[in-house]
C-alpha cells in the first residue's frame, strides 16, 4: 500500500520528458526546413537574375513623313461677269462644257449701245470731211504762195493751223468710235482660258452687268481641270524639313488604292498669322482628268533626317520625372545620359545628346536599372 503512491509521479515526468522531446524535435525539423526553404530560394534568385539587353549605336536615318490634310484647286479659275449693263441674248455653254481659249460663251445685247455706234460713226464721218476740206483749203494756199505777192503768210498761217485743229477733232471721234466699239465687244462672253465650265448662273433673255451692279452671281466660272494646285498649310515646326526639289505623295478618298505624286513649286515664305503654317503648293498634272478641283488630298511629306541624332528603338528612351534619357553601358556601369527627342515612327525615336557611334546601350530602360549601379551580364542584341 505505501509503493503506491510512487509510481504515479514517476510516470508522469516521462511524458512530460517526451513531450519535450518530441516539441523540440519538430521544432528543430521546422527550422532546419525553412533553412532549406531560404537557401533554395538564394539560389534560385541569383539564378533568375534578367540579363541586361543591349545594343550597339549606329547611325541610321528615321524615315518618316507627316500625314497633312490638303485640297486640290484648279490651277486657273475665274467668275466671268458682264462688263457692261446689257441683256443675256444667247449661251452658247453650259455647266460642263469644255471650251478653248476665245471660244465664245455668251452673246448680250444693250440697243443704247448700238445708238451710240451710230452716233459715234456720224461723228466720225463728219469730221473726216471738215478735216478734208481744210487740209485742201491749206494745200491750195500753200501751192499759190509759191507765187511772191498772192497769198501773205498770216493766211498760210491760218489756214495751217486750222488744218491741225481739224486733224486732232477727226483723231478724238475715232478714239470715241473705237471706244463704244470695244464696249460693244464686251457684249460677248469668251473664254480666257481653256478649262471646264463648273457653273452657269443666269438664262437666255437675264438681266447682267458689273458685279454689284445687275449681276450679284457671274455669269460663268471657269476652272482649269488639266492642271490642278495641291495647296497645303504646313504647321511651323516642319517647315525646315521643305524646299522646292521635295517630292510628296497624296490620295484621294474617292480613288482609294491610288498614289499620285507631285513636287513643290511653291513656299509662301511667311506664316499664316492666324494659323501659325506656311502655305505651300504642288503642281499636279491632270491629263487624264481623274482628280477634280475641290477634292481633300491626304498628303505625306517625307521628312529628312537629321545629321546629329541617332534613330534607337524606343523602348531605349527612358521618360523619367527627372527628365529623358537613354541608359549607356560604360565600364560595367550603367550611366543615365540625358538626351533630346526628335521625330517618332512606329518603334523608332530619333534623339541627340552626348553620344557616339558603338556606344552600348540598354535596349529596355527603366527606372529599375539606376544610374552608376554595377551593369549584370550583357545580351547583345544583334539587329
Amino acid at each position: 500500500m505505501t509503493a503506491a503512491p510512487f509510481k504515479i509521479p514517476i510516470m508522469n515526468k516521462i511524458s512530460r520528458i517526451s513531450i519535450s522531446v518530441s516539441t523540440l524535435l519538430l521544432l528543430s525539423t521546422f527550422l532546419t526546413g525553412c533553412g532549406h526553404s531560404q537557401a533554395g530560394n538564394e539560389t534560385t534568385n541569383a539564378v533568375t537574375v534578367p540579363q541586361l539587353e543591349v545594343f550597339h549605336l549606329t547611325r541610321s536615318d528615321l524615315h518618316t513623313s507627316l500625314q497633312i490634310p490638303g485640297e486640290l484647286i484648279a490651277y486657273q479659275r475665274v467668275d466671268l461677269y458682264a462688263k457692261v449693263s446689257s441683256f443675256v441674248r444667247k449661251m452658247y455653254v453650259d455647266v460642263g462644257s469644255e471650251v478653248q481659249a476665245g471660244q465664245l460663251m455668251a452673246a448680250m445685247e444693250a440697243p443704247e449701245i448700238n445708238a451710240q455706234m451710230s452716233g459715234a460713226e456720224s461723228r466720225l464721218k463728219s469730221q473726216e470731211a471738215i478735216y478734208l476740206a481744210s487740209k485742201a483749203t491749206y494745200d491750195r494756199l500753200l501751192e499759190t504762195s509759191k507765187t511772191p505777192g498772192t497769198v501773205s503768210q498770216n493766211d498760210l498761217d491760218i489756214a495751217a493751223a486750222k488744218q491741225k485743229s481739224d486733224f486732232a477733232q477727226l483723231e478724238a471721234a475715232r478714239a470715241a468710235r473705237r471706244e463704244i466699239t470695244d464696249t460693244r465687244n464686251y457684249l460677248e462672253i469668251r473664254a480666257p482660258f481653256s478649262g471646264i465650265v463648273t457653273a452657269r448662273n443666269v438664262s437666255a433673255g437675264a438681266y447682267v452687268g458689273p458685279a454689284g451692279k445687275g449681276s450679284d452671281m457671274p455669269i460663268f466660272t471657269l476652272q482649269e481641270q488639266k492642271k490642278l494646285r495641291l495647296a497645303v498649310s504646313v504647321p511651323e515646326a516642319y517647315t525646315a524639313y521643305l524646299n522646292n526639289q521635295t517630292e510628296v505623295s497624296f490620295s484621294v478618298k474617292s480613288l482609294s488604292g491610288q498614289q499620285f505624286t507631285a513636287k513643290v513649286a511653291r513656299l509662301a515664305g511667311a506664316l499664316d498669322t492666324r494659323l501659325r503654317a506656311q502655305h505651300i503648293e504642288m503642281d499636279v498634272i491632270n491629263n487624264e482628268k481623274h482628280l477634280l478641283p475641290g477634292m481633300v488630298a491626304e498628303v505625306a511629306i517625307p521628312m529628312s533626317g537629321n545629321a546629329k541624332a541617332f534613330a534607337i528603338p524606343s523602348s531605349a528612351v527612358l521618360n523619367s520625372t527627372e527628365g529623358v534619357y537613354v541608359i549607356k553601358v560604360q565600364d560595367k556601369k550603367t550611366i543615365w545620359v540625358p538626351v533630346i527627342t526628335g521625330r517618332k515612327d512606329d518603334n523608332q525615336t530619333e534623339v541627340t545628346g552626348d553620344l557616339k557611334e558603338n556606344d552600348i546601350l540598354v535596349k529596355n530602360a527603366t527606372e529599375e536599372v539606376r544610374n552608376g549601379s554595377p551593369a549584370a551580364a550583357l545580351k547583345m542584341d544583334n539587329k
